[in-house]
């Protein structure tokens, strides 16, 4: 029964090979740029889990075309899958939303922890200090005590003002 399936076998361990050194490869790049970009430990953490999520979906993905799921009860399968996320994600859309402005702020944005900003907003007057970011939430001390928790979505949303950087010699 082996000998049947050698070459489902082979392409088997060749993409399992292959997503594991890609892996490292995007492993070793994200950590780079955290050092590069002076990136909190725990942001790097997240977006390494989002990075592992994506793999271990393709390697699924491509393990079932390879063994010869019929494409037809596939595409039924991963349909019925997105349809219960879709509602759960539209029922939680702020986790979807904030998991996603978390990458972005990764990425692209400036703001860094123990940054001074200002949240330009009409109705708050938010100036203080970033003490975290997380997978979803900034965490700011503002400069009257309060310690304050904005949603990642929302900093996307909305302009931020960096009033002071941090130096290359102040990151730790």
């Amino acid at each position: 029964m082996i000998i049947n399936h050698k070459y489902q076998i082979l392409l088997t361990i060749g993409l399992i090979v292959s997503l594991l050194i890609i892996g490292q490869l995007i492993k070793l790049a994200i950590k780079k740029f955290t050092i590069l970009k002076s990136i909190d430990l725990n942001r790097r953490k997240i977006i390494l889990n989002l990075h592992y999520l994506i793999l271990y979906i393709l390697l699924g993905v491509f393990i079932a075309i390879i063994w010869g799921v019929d494409f037809r009860d596939f595409t039924v399968f991963i349909s019925s899958i997105l349809a219960v996320l879709g509602v759960g994600f539209i029922a939680q859309w702020s986790i979807l939303s904030n998991l996603t402005a978390s990458v972005i702020l990764f990425f692209n944005h400036p703001v860094r922890i123990g940054h001074r900003i200002r949240i330009i907003d009409k109705d708050y007057d938010w100036v203080g200090t970033v003490t975290d970011i997380s997978g979803f939430f900034l965490f700011m001390k503002t400069d009257k005590g309060e310690n304050i928790t904005i949603p990642n979505s929302i900093v996307l949303q909305h302009g931020i003002e960096i009033l002071e950087h941090l130096d290359d010699d102040d990151v730790g």
